[in-house]
């Protein structure tokens, strides 16, 4: 599924954020997986909650399937 993703400035601000030692260094190659990863999960947790939606017969995804499917989700990554 081709379509947009995430920078890999984002990618590693996110990562800067939880690394204890401030010389952490993360490579370009890291950086990219690290986003292809966001994608895939992002994109997973987005068609579990239109699966969901439609088994409660509700016209929108919202907060309330996400949540639903977050549990199994994580556990699957």
């Amino acid at each position: 599924m081709e379509g947009a993703g995430f920078r890999k400035e984002l990618v590693g601000k996110l990562l800067r954020l939880h690394f204890q030692d401030s010389g952490t260094r993360v490579s370009g190659d890291a950086l990219q997986l690290m986003a292809e990863l966001l994608k895939i999960f992002v994109t997973e947790a987005a068609v579990r909650g239109a699966r969901q939606a439609q088994a409660e017969d509700v016209a929108l995804v919202g907060v309330d399937q996400l949540e639903k499917v977050l549990p199994q989700l994580l556990l699957d990554f």
